[in-house]
């Protein structure tokens, strides 16, 4: 819901990192490549309940995420690279959410709910972003068509600082955040349903025609 006005916030920072980065050779990929392992620091971290750590990390990962897309765009971004971002991202999203479910029980039905809210809301992402790609809608500067909605990358940072920060309160968290992405995953497959709507012919819809016609 966010994440628009965050980044343009922040991009004459992270451009200025980055084209410092790229003053000394670093590539994107790396940059993921250090980001995705920071995270994983994070999730250990959480299974350790070391929690200051555990936050410190995430919120590395989450400035490391936001630099490698600055380093891309400078130095030409790639659907691998914007690829194996996405899939960087979600690893530590759904690492963070287990790790949670791990120390703290009380948790446990909350985390689930969590993660299947991930999962309907990633297949109405990814789904809806290959159909609107080869119907040709436009999208911003990034790799894929990541479809807005209620709860985006802001939130998410916003929702595992609170985690990270306030374990005990784990459980509201987890079932707040939850509800909220699967609103973003019924608000993804409405807006891939308003986009493939087949257009009005003189004030009515045209009616697609089924496999079979009637004898």
């Amino acid at each position: 819901m966010f994440d628009a006005r965050l980044r343009r916030r922040l991009a004459p920072t992270l451009d200025r990192v980055a084209g410092a980065l790229e003053r000394r050779g670093a590539r994107a990929g790396t940059v993921t490549a250090v980001g995705w392992l920071v995270g994983l620091g994070a999730i250990g971290a959480a299974l350790g309940r070391l929690w200051p750590l555990a936050l410190l990390a995430w919120w590395a990962n989450r400035a490391l995420d936001g630099l490698d897309g600055a380093l891309a765009r400078r130095r030409g971004a790639s659907e691998l690279g914007g690829y194996l971002d996405l899939v960087a991202d979600f690893s530590i999203y759904a690492g963070l959410a287990l790790a949670v479910a791990v120390v703290e029980p009380a948790a446990r039905l909350a985390t689930v709910a969590l993660l299947v809210a991930y999962y309907l809301s990633g297949t109405a992402l990814l789904g809806g972003s290959a159909i609107l790609e080869r119907h040709g809608v436009a999208h911003d500067e990034r790799s894929v068509n990541l479809l807005g909605g209620l709860a985006e990358g802001a939130e998410t940072i916003l929702a595992y600082t609170v985690v990270l920060a306030w374990p005990t309160g784990a459980t509201t968290v987890a079932w707040t955040f939850a509800a909220l992405v699967a609103v973003t995953a019924v608000q993804r497959v409405a807006r891939v349903a308003r986009a493939l709507r087949p257009p009005a012919v003189e004030g009515r819809p045209v009616r697609r025609r089924s496999g079979t016609q009637p004898g």
